[in-house]
C-alpha cells in the first residue's frame, strides 16, 4: 500500500532521521495526539512486542492500559480508539 501511495522512506540510520520520518508521517496522517519514538536500539519494541503484533495503550505510569487481540486479523481500531478516549477522559 505504501508503494501505491508513494509513502517511501529509507530505513532511518540515526535518531535524527527517525524523527524526520515520524514527523512526516504525523503530518501526512494528520495525527494530533502526542507520539513517542523508540531509541535506535528499539528497546521499547523489544520490551512490549508480541507476535503476532497487537495494539497497545501504555498509561503514564508505564502500565498496559489496553492490549488488543493478535493482529492483523483481530486488530480492532475502534475498540483501541475507545480505550484511548476513555483513558483520556479519566486522566
Amino acid at each position: 500500500m505504501n508503494v501505491n501511495e508513494e509513502v517511501l522512506y529509507a530505513q532511518p540510520k540515526t535518531a535524527e532521521e527517525r524523527v524526520e520520518v515520524a514527523a512526516a508521517c504525523m503530518i501526512a496522517m494528520q495525527l494530533e495526539m502526542p507520539m513517542l519514538l523508540d531509541e535506535m536500539t528499539n528497546e521499547v519494541d523489544t520490551a512490549y512486542k508480541a507476535l503476532p503484533e497487537r495494539l497497545y495503550l501504555i498509561d503514564a505510569a508505564g502500565r498496559i492500559a489496553y492490549r488488543g487481540g493478535p493482529g492483523p486479523f483481530q486488530f480492532n481500531p475502534d475498540e483501541w480508539e475507545r480505550a484511548i478516549e476513555e483513558h483520556l477522559a479519566g486522566a
